[in-house]
């Protein structure tokens, strides 16, 4: 995959970081601590590259636009673990399965933060088409 690919999640330098600071029983306060510092690295590295989202078109209406900048979240930092050989798949599928859990129990979001009340929308609108007041 080039170095500037807009769809690339996972650059070296933060492989590196995972690596040296994952270990089986870590605990997950210290794996949100990580999943923070990688993220915090990939949008600096996206920046330093100039390295933009990729294009997509809306679903809904049709906008033509660039997606969302990606994000690491603690699902993704976990099953990393085993598409970058750093843990056996058994072990990442009882994290996977712990950390759902955990994430439920305490009120978690994707990122290890606590979630926000869903606010009640009455119908779904494109974040793009919304037009901000004059």
């Amino acid at each position: 995959m080039p170095a500037g690919d807009p769809q690339r999640t996972w650059f070296p330098e933060m492989l590196e970081i995972l690596r040296a600071r994952w270990h089986a029983d870590l605990p997950f306060a210290k794996l949100i601590e990580l999943r923070e510092e990688l993220d915090t690295i990939l949008h600096r590295v996206r920046a330093e590259r100039h390295i933009r989202p990729p294009m997509i078109r809306c679903s809904r209406c049709g906008h033509i636009g660039e997606a969302a900048e990606p994000d690491v979240t603690v699902r993704a930092m976990i099953l990393s673990l085993d598409r970058f050989g750093m843990a056996p798949p058994e072990q990442v599928k009882v994290l996977e399965k712990r950390w759902a859990a955990h994430r439920k129990q305490n009120g978690l979001d994707l990122y290890g933060k606590a979630a926000e009340p869903a606010a009640k929308t009455e119908a779904p609108t494109c974040a793009h088409s919304v037009v901000a007041p004059g």
